[in-house]
């Protein structure tokens, strides 16, 4: 599987740093959750001459979290420049683990500030069920 990879740039606020003088650990999910949304922003809008773009109805079906992992690396300063890459690891049935890498630019190289790990479930709003992933979906995460 070669799977789409959305890359996506991390505004560090002020707010976001502790007494220790580095992003707390928390906002390193709010960081993820970011990125999953330009994520499926950005699958939604691709399109290619033999594509359309995916419409989604996030009013009647869409995704919920059921899990949620972080693994921190080293720390996070005010004045870095974080990225988040985000792509799909597993696609299964009604769920897919979304999978994240946040670096840390420094003297021109990414390291590796923290990995993550979602699991998402499509689901169907007005029924509270999950349903299964639309094969357009699957297409495009996996690079199709």
């Amino acid at each position: 599987m070669n799977p789409f990879k959305q890359k996506t740039p991390i505004q560090i606020r002020f707010k976001d740093i502790d007494r220790l003088g580095h992003v707390n650990n928390a906002n390193h999910v709010t960081y993820f959750e970011l990125a999953r949304v330009d994520y499926f922003n950005a699958l939604a809008g691709s399109s290619t001459p033999l594509t359309k773009p995916i419409i989604i109805d996030w009013d009647n079906e869409g995704v919920i979290l059921a899990k949620i992992e972080m693994e921190y690396k080293q720390p996070i300063l005010l004045d870095d420049k974080v990225f988040v890459y985000t792509w799909v690891s597993r696609i299964g049935n009604s769920s897919f683990d979304m999978s994240c890498t946040i670096v840390r630019l420094i003297n021109g190289e990414e390291t590796i500030a923290a990995k993550g790990l979602a699991v998402i479930v499509c689901f169907n709003y007005k029924t509270n069920q999950p349903i299964p992933i639309p094969e357009s979906w699957k297409k495009r995460m996996m690079g199709e």
